[in-house]
């Protein structure tokens, strides 16, 4: 039992580094349950609904779980501020050389990055009145302009497509006109996502409004 209240009140170390420290440790448990709490409502209750895009949920989650506990757990040795913005910016401009982010999702990107980051090294010049205030701030704008402002929410598909003369750039109107003809949907636009020349078909992303479609 002694041995035990030892290793509770962090006592015991090994190589000059405690076993457990109690009050880190349910500091840690808090932040990180709060921080997946706020990131989950934007990324599955906000994002997801709108843009009905499994792609990014992953890297979402993770990226945001790996940034915050990378930033809270090197907050603890005392890291430079200039060192903290440089983490921050080298995970702000990830990029993907398969599959260019599109901007809509590189933006929540910044965002899940950015609220990890304020509630990983906010301390204690940062009431939990401030800290919760800028969380919700984030969250209510989001889904402001996901849900009111912005009221006709541009959803997308994956087809493959076989007129493979048509993807060329100078016959963009008529390949807009043969995919709203053949799919029964009002295209506003398309991106080229990969080009099979040996099967000659191309893979392409076609974007619409979810009012518009029949």
């Amino acid at each position: 039992m002694e041995l035990l209240l030892v290793l509770l009140n962090g006592g015991v170390e090994f190589l000059g580094t405690p076993i457990f420290d109690s009050s880190d440790f349910w500091k840690l448990i808090t932040k990180t349950v709060f921080n997946l709490t706020i990131i989950t409502i934007i990324v599955r209750y906000i994002y997801y609904p709108v843009t009905k895009n499994k792609d990014y949920l992953f890297t979402y989650f993770l990226i945001s779980l790996t940034v915050f506990l990378l930033c809270i757990l090197l907050d603890s040795v005392k890291i430079e501020l200039a060192f903290a913005l440089g983490l921050f910016a080298i995970f702000g401009i990830i990029r993907y050389r398969t599959d260019p982010i599109p901007i809509k999702e590189m933006t929540y990107l910044f965002l899940v990055i950015g609220i990890s980051v304020v509630n990983a090294l906010a301390n204690k010049k940062i009431s939990y009145a401030e800290l919760l205030f800028a969380n919700f701030m984030i969250v209510g704008v989001t889904l402001g302009l996901e849900k009111i402002w912005l009221l006709r929410h541009e959803s997308r598909k994956n087809v493959i497509y076989e007129k493979i003369e048509l993807i060329k750039p100078e016959h963009r109107m008529e390949l807009l006109a043969d995919l709203k003809e053949r799919t029964g949907i009002d295209v506003v636009r398309v991106e080229i996502r990969r080009i099979d020349f040996l099967k000659d078909i191309a893979h392409l992303r076609i974007f619409y409004y979810e009012t518009d479609k029949k």
